[in-house]
């Protein structure tokens, strides 16, 4: 038999010799074990490639559309805002279409999803997209109005632009609630394609709403163009345009959030194409209940009306009259105040972390990989604006009240970020109680009665919150709420790197604004992820 395969012609052939069946079994088990190491292996280079190319897709498209961006940013002229818009609506078609096929063709092929990430798509992240979503519509539904509104000055392109948005946040948010766990094994190569299609229009979407310009250039050029009574495309004497256009002003923060969210869970679901979960972790995040948590959320609760009042001072004192010192001192004392305790607590609550019985994940977990550098990437926004406040502020006068005020509250602000972090990342990379069991519990043997028995000792050492589960539950409360509170402020409008003048005379405005423009979104981002990192520590604790 010459064309047998070299396998073949050394397979033992079957005999009443029990040594010959002995060699064949342990051959068919050698085969087996081969053919499942080739697969695999196949497998696994194909998820390579399929993640390698992809990602180059995404790379591509995001760098081909933020140079269509900078160049109508600098060249208004030869790139248009009507130029960028079409490439927009184009990448919105195409996702509208992929986000589609999936829903209705991919997820309903046999076979499609055998396995799903029970840490992907917590429910805190969903809600927050569908908070967001809901706002990014109305946003959607305002600025149709406002271009209705002037007529004879609306762009067809203006008016189709949101309408496209609103179909693609409607289809992006129904995939991502009811699909977001999904680990697909069928048409690897076109999810992958379609994930990080979708995930480059919601990157660019998002770097065009910072771009454009801060919120309060926007209201500066509103009143600035609402006093031109020669102009017949202002809202002057139409108050149902005022009311659009102050809705959007109004609105414009969430859908900055809501492009941030859908590109972290279409990461996730990216990430997790053709994966086969070797965890099937049965732990779900217990119900938000209080536990006789007290001190926490009313310490919270004070920072946050507090807040809310220096808050609404501001923004009256920055609308209706000129910016004084008082209003200055007023907003740096606030932080001035809070920070340091967020601070303290964060470094408290990560000594506790080190001291507790709970062991750490070793899992496999993207979204806790994810979480951590969304959390480290973030922060560099605030860490940005900080370090050139701190060479401004020092190089200039550190005499003046304000300018000391405004260097003190800069550091703070690195130190409370980086204590943060720090306790974040411990805290999620800690077992929730319930999974494994804790230190002196091991039992020999693998029975039922003493599986049984460990599990029993184990809830019974978990039952009632200690010193240690208390205190971390305390803490990350607190924090949730003076994140919130701390993500409202420059969220809606209240930004005194630009008002105080300090930085913009010293490193010129456009290379402040370009500082800012890049540090703000990253800075609000940063506090919304915190609160979902934190609220996860507390159900976890």
């Amino acid at each position: 038999m010459a064309d047998q395969l070299p396998e073949q012609r050394k397979r033992p052939s079957l005999s009443s010799d029990g040594s010959s069946l002995v060699e064949k079994i342990r051959y068919e088990k050698s085969w087996l074990h081969r053919h499942c190491s080739s697969v695999a292996m196949r497998d696994k280079k194909a998820k390579k490639s399929g993640q390698l190319f992809s990602g180059l897709l995404v790379m591509n498209v995001v760098f081909l559309g933020s140079a269509l961006i900078s160049s109508m940013i600098f060249n208004k002229v030869a790139i248009t805002p009507f130029d960028v818009k079409v490439f927009l609506s184009l990448l919105m078609v195409l996702s509208s279409c992929w986000l589609l096929y999936y829903m209705l063709g991919t997820s309903r092929k046999p076979h499609a999803v055998l396995y799903r990430d029970v840490h992907a798509g917590a429910f805190w992240l969903r809600g927050s997209l569908v908070l967001f979503g809901t706002c990014s519509l109305m946003l959607a539904v305002f600025n149709i109005g406002f271009e209705v509104s002037r007529p004879g000055c609306e762009s067809p392109i203006n008016i189709i632009f949101p309408c496209l948005e609103i179909v693609f946040i409607s289809l992006q948010t129904g995939l991502l609630w009811f699909y977001c766990k999904d680990c697909v094994q069928v048409q690897h190569t076109l999810t992958r394609y379609g994930l990080m299609l979708t995930l480059a229009t919601d990157l660019l979407l998002w770097t065009l709403a910072v771009a454009n310009d801060s919120i309060h250039e926007e209201i500066e050029y509103f009143s600035k163009s609402s006093n031109n009574q020669s102009s017949s495309c202002n809202c002057t004497g139409r108050y149902y345009c005022r009311v659009f256009y102050q809705g959007y002003l109004t609105l414009y923060p969430f859908n900055l959030e809501y492009n941030l969210i859908g590109c972290s869970m279409l990461y996730i679901m990216w990430e997790n194409v053709g994966r086969r979960a070797a965890h099937h972790s049965t732990h779900i995040l217990p119900r938000f209940r209080f536990h006789g948590v007290l001190f926490g959320p009313l310490l919270g609760i004070v920072v946050l009306l507090v807040g809310v009042c220096v808050f609404i001072f501001y923004q009256i004192r920055a609308t209706s009259f000129t910016l004084t010192q008082r209003e200055f001192v007023l907003y740096y004392g606030y932080h001035i105040a809070l920070l340091p305790l967020m601070t303290m607590c964060s470094v408290a609550g990560t000594i506790i972390h080190s001291l507790e019985e709970r062991q750490l994940d070793p899992h496999k977990n993207p979204t806790r990989s994810l979480d951590t550098i969304l959390l480290l990437g973030s922060a560099l926004g605030q860490f940005a604006i900080s370090y050139y406040s701190i060479v401004a502020v020092v190089a200039t006068d550190t005499r003046d009240l304000v300018n000391s005020l405004n260097l003190t509250n800069s550091v703070i602000l690195i130190f409370q970020h980086i204590g943060q972090n720090i306790f974040i990342i411990e805290g999620l990379r800690k077992q929730p109680p319930g999974e494994g069991p804790p230190e002196g519990i091991k039992p020999r043997s693998t029975s039922i009665p003493s599986l049984r028995r460990a599990s029993q000792i184990y809830l019974e050492a978990y039952s009632n919150l200690n010193w240690k589960r208390r205190a971390v539950k305390e803490i990350a409360l607190f924090l949730i709420l003076s994140n919130i509170i701390l993500w409202i402020m420059p969220a809606f409008g209240l930004h005194p790197q630009f008002e105080n003048g300090l930085e913009k005379k010293f490193y010129g405005e456009s290379t402040w604004f370009a500082i800012l423009n890049f540090g703000l979104p990253l800075a609000v981002f940063y506090r919304m992820h915190s609160v979902g990192g934190l609220l996860e520590v507390y159900l976890t604790a």
